[in-house]
C-alpha cells in the first residue's frame, strides 16, 4: 500500500468523480482507476460505487475513510516534523447555504489565507442535505447551514452556533413592503409584491411554508439559494424571506440596492451553524479554519443585528 493510493481515493471522494480527480492529480483517468482498483484488491473491499453520474464512497469505504484520513494526516505531520519545505498543500472545502454572509465568511477566509498561504480554500454553495452528505463522505471539511431554533441537532456532526438571527423580508427600498414596520403573512399574499421563495430543501423554504400556514402566493418565483434570491430582488422581481444575517452587510445592502423588514413572527430565530464530522482526528488546516469561524462569530457577538 502506498501513500499516493490513499491520497487518490481521498481526491475521488472529495471531488465526486474519477474524471475530476484525475484532472486535479494530473493523471490519466485509466491510470487513476487502475490505482484505485489495486488498492481495493489489496484491502479486499470496494471503496467506491461507480455510477454513470460519478464515483461515490461505498458503505465499506465510508467506514474506512476516517482511517484513510488519519493516515494522510499522520504523513503530513511526519513531513512537517522532518522539515520538508515543499510539502503538498491541502485543500479545505467549505459547503455553505449562505455564501454571502459577508461580515462572517469573507474576513475568515481572508485571515485564514494570510496564515495558510499554501492551503486552498474552496467555498461551495449547496443545499443542507448535500452539505451533510459531503461532510459524512469526506467531500466537505466544514459546513455552514441554517437551523431553526428548536429543531433537533443531527447527532452525526459536531455543531457550533455562529450567528443567531431572525427571518426578515428582503426587498428593494422602493418596494411597497419597505414602508411597513413589520410584514405579515397577508402582506406577502396580497399580491403587492411577487414572492421569491427558496426551493424545497432549504430551511427558509420550510420556514416560509410555516409562516404562511401553507397558503401559496398568487404569483411567485423559486430559486436555488440566497445569492440568486437577493439578485432577483435587486432587479425588481419581488421580495424574498431570508435570515437577517444573510442580508445585513451584503454588498447589495451596503450599496442601497436592498433593504429588509422584520416579520410579524417575533418568536422564530434562525441559527447559522458550523458543522463538521465527528472524528478523533481533524486535519490541521480544517481545524484552524473552524477556529477562525468561531473567533469571528465571537467578534460579531453572535449576531449582525447591531450592524443594521
Amino acid at each position: 500500500m502506498r501513500t499516493e493510493q490513499l491520497e487518490y481515493i481521498a481526491a475521488v471522494t472529495r471531488l465526486g468523480s474519477l474524471r475530476r480527480a484525475a484532472e486535479e492529480l494530473h493523471l490519466s483517468q485509466p491510470a487513476l482507476s487502475e490505482t484505485v482498483r489495486n488498492l481495493e484488491r489489496e484491502l479486499g473491499v470496494d471503496l467506491l460505487e461507480r455510477k454513470r453520474s460519478g464515483a461515490r464512497m461505498s458503505a465499506e469505504g465510508r467506514e474506512l475513510l476516517p482511517h484513510i484520513i488519519n493516515v494522510l494526516d499522520a504523513v503530513d505531520r511526519l513531513r512537517g516534523a522532518a522539515g520538508e519545505q515543499h510539502r503538498i498543500s491541502r485543500m479545505v472545502r467549505v459547503g455553505t447555504v449562505n455564501a454571502a454572509t459577508v461580515p462572517l465568511l469573507i474576513p475568515v477566509v481572508r485571515g485564514f489565507r494570510a496564515t495558510h498561504p499554501q492551503t486552498q480554500v474552496e467555498v461551495v454553495g449547496a443545499q443542507q442535505p448535500e452539505i451533510h452528505r459531503g461532510l459524512s463522505e469526506g467531500g466537505f471539511d466544514l459546513g455552514l447551514v441554517n437551523h431553526l431554533d428548536g429543531d433537533d441537532m443531527p447527532a452525526d456532526f459536531e455543531s457550533t452556533e455562529l450567528l443567531r438571527g431572525r427571518p426578515v423580508v428582503c426587498v428593494r427600498p422602493d418596494s411597497p413592503l419597505a414602508a411597513s414596520s413589520a410584514v405579515s403573512p397577508s402582506d406577502l399574499l396580497d399580491g403587492r409584491e411577487p414572492l421569491i421563495a427558496m426551493r424545497s430543501g432549504y430551511v427558509m423554504h420550510r420556514y416560509l411554508h410555516r409562516f404562511l400556514e401553507g397558503r401559496g402566493p398568487s404569483l411567485s418565483y423559486s430559486t436555488d439559494g440566497a445569492e440568486m434570491g437577493k439578485l432577483m430582488v435587486a432587479e425588481g422581481l419581488g421580495a424574498t424571506v431570508l435570515p437577517d444575517f444573510s442580508v445585513i452587510g451584503d454588498p447589495l445592502e451596503r450599496c442601497g440596492a436592498l433593504t429588509y423588514r422584520p416579520l410579524t413572527d417575533a418568536a422564530t430565530r434562525v441559527l447559522l451553524m458550523l458543522r463538521r464530522r465527528r472524528t478523533d482526528s481533524v486535519p490541521r488546516a480544517a481545524g484552524d479554519l473552524h477556529d477562525a469561524f468561531v473567533r469571528r462569530s465571537a467578534e460579531l457577538g453572535g449576531s449582525l443585528a447591531t450592524r443594521a
